[in-house]
């Protein structure tokens, strides 16, 4: 179990990090609960989405309370095309001082479901302007391994739309992604309490990313929480290799030489 230990929890562009749980910074009742409940989280890498934050503010924005204490990951949240995405990416590059970004290129407004084309071209750019790109891609490991093939530092398959807290509806797919890939695999999206973080982990994933199971909980401190914890258990007992599956029982005890046999 010491290589479990001592091993390092999740690489993504050379950077270690000893979480592998990612969180967002939208939809919590007020900025104090999100400040508490990404500290109970253990996340180290934040996103926020720079279409969203206002980087002019007068009074204490967003950044200035996270700057420091996490890795800011800008998102291209909003974006329905390569070229907006692209600019978006640039203006975070700019203003937060990071080639780190999320890159969501969404056109379908009801699943939220990323556009394939779009995203395939934005990342294809992004990685020759010399960004590192996470990609969020839809569950599908073709479009996967292509992002990987171009370059991203990582992929994030989404595990249900955005804020359905449906859980992993595919698992195959994701475990397909996760075994084909050398690039870090990110499950995100759909993530709704914290068995489907660890069934992430569980399916080979390097790490999760999460917000609106969080950030809407009854208690986003208490879910943070159990997050961290779950996302920990899931990768441990992966590592650790879980019995096989079978259609018998099979008594973990010899049975020859028992009293009266």
């Amino acid at each position: 179990m010491d290589g479990i230990a001592t091993a390092p929890v999740l690489t993504i562009a050379g950077e270690n990090f000893g979480s592998a749980l990612m969180a967002g910074t939208a939809g919590y009742p007020n900025r104090q609960v999100m400040l508490d409940a990404l500290a109970a989280s253990g996340a180290e890498i934040v996103t926020v989405s720079i279409r969203r934050v206002d980087l002019a503010a007068p009074s204490e924005s967003l950044v200035d309370l996270l700057e420091g204490h996490y890795r800011l990951l800008p998102n291209t949240s909003g974006c329905a095309t390569a070229r907006d995405a692209v600019l978006t990416a640039g203006l975070a590059r700019e203003a937060l001082g990071t080639n780190w970004v999320k890159l969501e290129v969404v056109a379908d407004r009801e699943t939220l479901y990323p556009d394939a084309e779009q995203l395939l071209k934005a990342a294809a750019t992004l990685v020759e302007q010399g960004f590192a790109v996470l990609a969020y891609a839809n569950d599908d490991p073709v479009t996967c391994e292509r992002l990987a093939d171009l370059g991203c530092a990582a992929v994030m398959p989404l595990g249900a739309p955005i804020g359905s807290g449906l859980g992993i509806l595919n698992p195959f797919n994701i475990e397909t992604i996760c075994r084909r890939l050398k690039t870090p695999v990110i499950l995100d999206a759909g993530i709704g309490t914290a068995s489907d973080a660890a069934r992430a982990m569980e399916l080979g994933c390097s790490g999760v990313l999460l917000n609106t199971a969080i950030a809407k909980a009854d208690d986003p401190v208490g879910m943070a929480t159990a997050m961290r914890l779950a996302v920990a258990a899931g990768r441990t007992a992966r590592l650790a290799g879980r019995i096989p599956k079978r259609l018998y029982a099979e008594a973990p005890s010899p049975e020859l030489g028992l009293i009266g046999s």
